[in-house]
């Protein structure tokens, strides 16, 4: 592979970092990626596996280019079955995610996992992050997901846990060792996953409110009275539509009336359960009672896709506005908002030039708060902005005892805000990990952890 065929490999999804690697190896099954990391060991190379790069933390991207080489999982996109009576399905790791619930939803099954990037992005890569997205509330991270794995080690072996049982209880349960993992323990090359009815009904509103505190009001509300049918509960501020609408001048603000705050929600099920009525209701009350301001009820499945089409829009229309800083954090639900309010002070009181994002997956305490220079600002004003606001929200993090990672991960990235954080005691039991696991430290090194006696320390 040239050099120029190896760039997209060693760039990350925004085109905010380039590196380079001494190669790419394209691995087609499981016994060519344990070849490919017995070979890497012999020669003492570092290994950075990578499935869709779609990553934020830039776990799957090179930083030591004399020592590393990039493992892509890409070519290894089987389906390997689909079991309906079991509700469950094997598939290899780079398995693209939409293939993967088109797949399955051909045979009325569902499999939850739900991101921006999920036309891309691979389910081993899912695993290795433990993923979140927008159905957590409902259904879980993708650790919940998950049912087994099969992973190549550091030493070339096969770790064979491709079981799917719902109930095992034999001892410690492996599996887990590697969800999240971030490619540092071992090389997932296939996962069993867990499946559910399709849903046949799925209704969408888009709903205007007061305040953030309002949201979360309403959040509680529908929690109750909407059951376990609630599968989406999204926070967006107006700026979030004025950036969709940058990016996707197409798009139309479905809701007359500018409120200080929406809510784009969604409630699904199958069965004998009438979904639209029990929204139908529920908005009615809440707009009664004044709760909900303004709001409209998605009618058709393209009047759905259209108004998530502004959730995942104002994304483009960050990355449209230059480097910035991006965040994915998480606080206790019940202090989100005062959370929110805090940081959001701060970040303008030191960065009045700017603009700040707050937008999220309410239900489940992740907000990402986002810091927008000015256009007119060049890198090093940006890397400026980023440096401040980062301090800023990991220091009101620390205040409301919340995490700096809610759902994308530690990588590279985050790594010093990560170690600076880290109990003793949690430290030895990673290391520990890493130790047994991955003795020569060549798997993802500096991922996560930072390692002193890794290759490229000196490099």
């Amino acid at each position: 592979m040239q050099e120029a065929d190896m760039a997209s490999y060693c760039r990350d999804w925004h085109g905010d970092v380039e590196a380079s690697a001494i190669a790419v190896l394209r691995p087609a099954n499981t016994e060519e990626v344990a070849h490919c990391v017995k070979t890497c060991s012999q020669l003492g190379l570092s290994i950075v596996p990578q499935g869709g790069n779609t990553g934020l933390v830039l776990g799957g991207i090179p930083d030591a280019p004399a020592s590393q080489v990039v493992l892509s999982l890409e070519r290894m996109s089987r389906i390997r079955h689909i079991d309906a009576e079991d509700f469950s399905a094997v598939v290899d790791a780079g398995c693209i995610l939409e293939v993967l619930k088109d797949a399955v939803a051909e045979q009325g099954l569902f499999f939850p996992l739900s991101l921006g990037a999920q036309g891309s992005c691979h389910i081993g890569g899912n695993v290795s992050t433990n993923a979140g997205g927008i159905n957590v509330l409902r259904y879980g991270m993708t650790r919940d997901l998950v049912l087994g794995l099969e992973v190549v080690l550091p030493d070339g072996s096969v770790l064979n846990l491709l079981r799917t049982l719902r109930k095992d209880n034999r001892g410690i349960d492996l599996k887990q060792l590697f969800i999240g993992a971030e490619g540092t323990l071992g090389i997932v090359t296939a996962v069993a996953i867990k499946l559910f009815p399709q849903p046949l009904q799925v209704e969408t509103a888009l709903l205007g409110l007061h305040s953030l505190d309002d949201a979360i009001a309403l959040y509680r509300r529908a929690r109750y009275e909407c059951c376990d049918l609630l599968s989406a509960f999204e926070f967006m501020p107006p700026l979030a539509f004025d950036l969709a609408i940058e990016a996707m001048p197409e798009l139309v603000m479905p809701l007359e009336a500018g409120a200080p705050a929406y809510v784009l929600m969604e409630v699904s099920g199958s069965g004998r359960v009438d979904v639209r009525a029990l929204l139908e209701g529920f908005l009615e009350a809440v707009m009664e009672e004044g709760l909900v301001i303004d709001g409209t009820m998605a009618s058709t499945k393209a009047q759905s896709a259209q108004l998530w089409s502004f959730r995942e829009g104002m994304n483009e229309g960050q990355a449209k506005r230059g480097l910035h800083l991006r965040t994915d954090v998480s606080v206790p639900l019940s202090k989100l908002a005062a959370f929110v309010h805090d940081t959001s002070a701060a970040l303008t009181l030191a960065l009045p030039e700017c603009e700040s994002l707050a937008y999220g997956h309410v239900g489940d305490g992740n907000v990402h708060l986002n810091v927008l220079p000015p256009a007119s600002y060049g890198l090093q004003e940006r890397q400026r902005v980023i440096a401040t606001g980062k301090k800023i929200i990991n220091e009101w993090i620390d205040r409301y005892d919340g995490s700096i990672s809610a759902e994308h991960g530690i990588g590279r990235l985050k790594l010093a805000d990560f170690e600076a954080r880290l109990p003793a005691a949690q430290r030895r039991v990673l290391e520990g990990l890493r130790q047994v696991i991955n003795p020569a430290g060549l798997m993802n090194p500096r991922c996560i952890l930072s390692d002193a006696s890794s290759p490229e320390s000196a490099v």
